[in-house]
């Protein structure tokens, strides 16, 4: 198996503050022709290649650099539309379809467990009918999967861009799953939070899974879209073999969705159910403070009663007095304690 050449390396990013170097720019090219994978072209005559029938050709630009952005326009033709929405980090997943190719935005999506940090990476990807061109920004360790299994597996995929486009989406959306299993276990941390140890800390928990999901869902449902038109629409450069892959590739992007549908009703339920716990404990302690009060107030009424300044009280000489005072004081907290008990009140 061939290697793949790559581009001069820039400084290490061993660190991720404010003057860190850049990230390392990579261009792999692999071509494949008469059965034979070759793993370097002249730049110069990728025109050529790729007017020629019996060869396909795989270029994979991550962190491109300017020259290779003209690579682009001089030797593809591509659109500078769509060679702009190819280089944006935040770009939108889409298809888009030009004379003889088609641009799609698609995104891998990972998850940083200790971190409980979601990331997303766009891929724009040109598909002609004997080409495919990548272009992102960091590393996707499944686009160099799908290289490798597609030179490992030349007769399986041969000539046609659907096969490769369908390993590589479909090993891109195989992945999701993982990042979903890992967004429902934190579900059920919150809702263990909430109803077995009820915990403050889970509302900031709700909040942050909430804009996972829909971070998630932003990703998938416009993906969802973009696989539709792909099955539903006879694209010419793909066999009809590949439209019908491509339909495993939706069903999963549906599974996926659903999924993420489910996860956030239980997150509004468990939303709700954290804020009636809290609403109830708050309740429990308002009652329990306005009998508290209520007991205090009446023991506060005989104390008033018997401070008073008048010279004529009976009980105001009396040597018992203050034994008495202070029994009718405990009587009659006991007395009503007991009765809100009874009452169910407390």
């Amino acid at each position: 198996m061939p290697t793949y050449p790559h581009s001069p390396v820039a400084p290490s990013r061993s660190s991720r503050s404010l003057d860190a170097a850049p990230a390392a720019p990579r261009q792999m090219v692999v071509c494949a022709s008469n059965g034979q994978f070759h793993s370097y072209v002249n730049p110069q005559k990728i025109d050529e290649l790729i007017g020629q029938a019996d060869t396909f050709l795989w270029l994979d630009l991550q962190n491109p650099q300017d020259h290779e952005i003209d690579l682009l326009r001089q030797e593809f033709k591509f659109h500078p539309l769509a060679i702009e929405d190819a280089t944006r980090h935040h770009e939108r997943p889409k298809l888009e379809a030009y004379d003889d190719y088609y641009f799609m935005v698609f995104y891998a999506i990972g998850y940083d467990t200790p971190r409980r940090r979601l990331s997303g990476q766009p891929i724009g990807l040109f598909i002609g009918a004997n080409y495919i061109v990548s272009v992102h920004q960091g590393e996707i360790t499944t686009i160099d999967e799908t290289i490798k299994r597609w030179q490992a597996n030349a007769a399986e995929f041969g000539q046609d861009a659907g096969a490769l486009l369908y390993a590589l989406l479909d090993a891109i959306v195989d992945d999701y799953f993982p990042v979903i299993d890992q967004l429902a276990e934190r579900v059920e941390d919150i809702e263990e939070q909430i109803f077995e140890r009820f915990s403050e800390d889970a509302l900031q928990e709700v909040f942050g899974l909430k804009r996972d999901l829909l971070q998630v869902r932003r990703i998938v449902a416009p993906e969802r879209d973009v696989l539709n038109v792909l099955i539903r629409r006879e694209v010419p450069i793909f066999e009809r073999n590949s439209i019908l892959y491509l339909q495993d590739v939706y069903d999963h992007i549906v599974r996926i969705t659903d999924s993420i549908d489910t996860y956030r009703d239980l997150l509004s339920s468990a939303l709700d159910a954290f804020l009636s716990v809290q609403s109830n404990r708050l309740n429990q302690i308002v009652k329990v403070l306005t009998i508290a009060s209520i007991v205090l107030m009446t023991d506060a009424l005989i104390a008033g009663i018997y401070g008073m300044n008048f010279e004529f009280m009976p009980e105001l000489h009396w040597q018992y007095g203050y034994p008495f005072a202070l029994g009718l004081m405990l009587v009659l907290s006991v007395g009503l304690v007991s009765f809100f008990r009874w009452r169910k009140w407390l």
